[in-house]
């Protein structure tokens, strides 16, 4: 069984869009994989309570209670890793989880850590992308699901979403619609990566992984 677990700093709207599609498309029986676990950096994140309502393990591991990155982070893997499960590599989904990871971090977990991000990328890595959207007077707008990489926002695309930006947007009309978008991409993605591991986990060659 592949064990997911997402990370989360919020409302976790897109961990809920995930869970909703694990169960709906069944994962478990389809792909082997199930989301086992949702971890927070903050204690008070809304999302650990979703996550618990729908029977999901969820801890928080608090960034602010740590001397530096390097170890909130040891503590973060260590919590991540018990819920791994077995010795098949466990899928990392970052959904709103606003720490930058180091590389040493992400070489950890290389090529199985995911992001969702809310912009078309190359275009405004980073913070306000909404803000900048409008700023530079885009037509079009969208979100972007990537594999994770020691630079930020520059991983892989694996997919992507357009809406056009409206006259009169705001960057919160813009930010609901673009948020559409990531919950019904975000899933979809992680469906194609797992129905990939499976096909290969099929034919014995464990060597694949998610990347």
């Amino acid at each position: 069984m592949h064990n997911i677990v997402i990370l989360i700093s919020g409302g976790g709207s897109n961990m809920e869009a995930i869970v909703n599609a694990s169960r709906r498309e069944d994962w478990e029986r389809n792909y082997h994989a199930k989301v086992a676990a949702v971890i927070s950096n903050r204690a008070d994140a809304p999302g650990l309570i979703l996550a618990r309502t729908n029977g999901i393990a969820a801890e928080f591991v608090e960034h602010g209670r740590f001397a530096s990155r390097s170890l909130f982070e040891a503590q973060l893997a260590d919590a991540i890793d018990r819920h791994a499960g077995s010795k098949q590599p466990v899928l990392l989904l970052l959904a709103g989880f606003m720490r930058i990871l180091s590389a040493d971090f992400v070489l950890r977990y290389e090529g199985r850590i995911v992001n969702i991000h809310p912009s078309l990328l190359p275009a405004f890595p980073g913070l306000h992308t909404h803000r900048r959207a409008l700023e530079s007077g885009c037509k079009v707008a969208g979100a972007t699901v990537h594999l994770v990489t020691a630079a930020l926002d520059c991983g892989p695309i694996l997919a992507q979403a357009v809406v056009p930006v409206l006259d009169g947007d705001t960057e919160r009309s813009l930010a609901a619609r673009v948020l559409t978008l990531e919950h019904r991409i975000y899933p979809q993605a992680i469906a194609q990566m797992l129905q990939r591991q499976c096909a290969w986990d099929n034919r014995g060659d464990a060597s694949k992984g998610f990347a």
